[in-house]
């Protein structure tokens, strides 16, 4: 039977008053199973042609905390030690920074993990 979850884009903003953003990751959240799950990837080549000055290393860094949050790791800090679902809001909440996350969408799946898989081949890595 199918499960109803949500997802986000992680999107890296390399300059806020431009308003220009590229996807360097997805989060799916699916409550019923107690799935919460976030997957990235950096071009830092494709990220240099928005601002040729970003710090590929700090987005990186970003990313990495945020999946760390995502998984509940004790270096996350205290999201860490909150549920699932309190999490998944807690990353997609609107934020001003250099990673910010698209409004949450929503469908049904059986198998959340592929829809990780499904949604960042195609929406996050570079078109083949």
């Amino acid at each position: 039977m199918p499960h109803v979850f949500e997802y986000a884009l992680l999107r890296a903003v390399p300059r806020q008053e431009r308003g220009e953003f590229m996807n360097v990751g997805v989060i799916v959240y699916c409550r019923d199973l107690d799935f919460l799950c976030a997957k990235t990837y950096v071009d830092g080549d494709r990220l240099r042609a928005l601002d040729p000055q970003l710090d590929v290393e700090t987005l990186e860094n970003s990313l990495q905390h945020l999946t760390n949050s995502c998984d509940g790791t004790p270096d996350a800090g205290p999201v860490s030690k909150t549920t699932v679902g309190q999490r998944f809001r807690w990353l997609t909440a609107p934020r001003s920074t250099i990673v910010q996350t698209s409004p949450a969408h929503t469908g049904f799946t059986d198998d959340p993990s592929a829809e990780v898989t499904r949604l960042f081949e195609a929406l996050v890595l570079p078109p083949r």
